[in-house]
């Protein structure tokens, strides 16, 4: 791949040297020829290449931060089940306990 990206640029230089040597041709003529068929093409060619190493690395960063947020061992036996089963501890979502509120308003209902 990257001496297909080589062979291009030093296409796309001779062009802009051509364009700048020329008796019509003009420094600028030659910079905007190089951008345009030289670093443009090969900067889309180049991105839309990569685009599966990229989805890859995003997803094993995911999966990465994923496993990180998991805990390692979230599964306890509980005293009353049956030998060789277990079951999450209790509170293991990590939320804090909730409680009852005594100054609740109670909900009004329209009746129509």
């Amino acid at each position: 791949m990257y001496l297909v990206i080589l062979a291009w640029l030093y296409i796309a230089v001779l062009m802009a040297v051509a364009e700048a040597m020329n008796h019509n041709g003009t420094l600028l003529g030659a910079i905007v020829t190089f951008f345009l068929y030289g670093l443009v093409p090969i900067a889309l060619v180049i991105y839309l290449m990569t685009t599966p190493m990229r989805r890859k690395a995003r997803a094993k960063a995911e999966a990465a931060a994923a496993s990180a947020a998991r805990p390692a061992d979230a599964t306890v036996p509980a005293e009353n089940a049956a030998p060789g089963t277990v079951s999450a501890p209790p509170d293991a979502g990590g939320m804090a306990p909730g409680a009852a509120e005594a100054d609740r308003v109670a909900a009004v209902r329209e009746e129509a």
